[in-house]
């Protein structure tokens, strides 16, 4: 069974430098492009899947449908805040460069790539307070983020993938996920079983699909067998 993992295209804000998070911003004209390069590449390779999942998030919700319209796919997708970006707490919004220059390389490196430490938290006075935002109107108050380190993002990802993709593909099915930078490296971090520190220097990028292979041992335990980037591959 195949999972298929891709980063969003290149967002506004990232073309911009800045710290995204939960903030909805859109894809960038080169990020347009990445997202139908990725559905091309995926078609050329023969890819099918039988089911896709996205956040709540439009930049990775438009890479999806760009892809899918690139195969000429009309599949199930299912839509879960648990697959979000990491919740940048009150870095949201600042360009990176400039909290570096505020702060120090080595602060915002912990914020951007420790998987235990916080950036500054929201307060729920905040427009940014994502209980302000009427797509989460549905979430209990605890499910709400002020910030998140990478742990917090990993055991929201790790227990949506449990519970909602893995069942799925141990039916046998071909799964298709678009997320974003730290959605996609908290599942990697899980599938691969990578520690706190391989997974500071672990790098996604953007509109690049990542392909893992999953089957059954002779245990007949079900888990991962291969993986790589789909480019990569013949």
């Amino acid at each position: 069974m195949k999972l298929v993992l891709v980063r969003h295209g290149e967002s506004v804000w990232n073309k911009e430098n800045r710290f995204t998070g939960w903030t909805d911003v859109a894809l960038s004209e080169k990020g347009i492009e990445e997202a139908k390069k990725a559905g091309e590449l995926l078609k050329e390779k023969q890819y099918n899947f039988d089911i896709a999942y996205t956040s709540m998030l439009k930049r990775a919700n438009d890479t999806l449908d760009i892809i899918l319209k690139e195969m000429n796919l009309d599949i199930p997708v299912k839509y879960s805040y648990k697959l979000n970006e990491r919740h940048y707490g009150a870095l949201q919004g600042l360009n990176k460069d400039e909290t570096r220059e505020k702060y120090g390389d080595e602060q915002v490196k912990l914020w951007r790539r420790s998987a235990s430490v916080r950036p500054p938290s929201l307060t729920k006075d905040d427009p940014r307070y994502p209980g302000n935002d009427l797509k989460y109107k549905d979430l209990k108050e605890d499910e709400l983020p002020l910030t998140e380190n990478l742990n917090d993002t990993i055991k929201r990802v790790s227990s949506y993938y449990k519970d909602e993709i893995l069942p799925i593909l141990e039916e046998g099915k071909d799964v298709l996920v678009a997320a974003h930078g730290n959605s996609i490296r908290a599942l990697i971090k899980y599938l691969d079983n990578l520690t706190d520190e391989e997974v500071i220097d672990l790098e996604i990028p953007t509109g690049k699909p990542i392909c893992y292979v999953l089957n059954y041992n002779l245990d007949g335990d079900f888990g991962v067998i291969d993986h790589y980037y789909v480019e990569d591959r013949s």
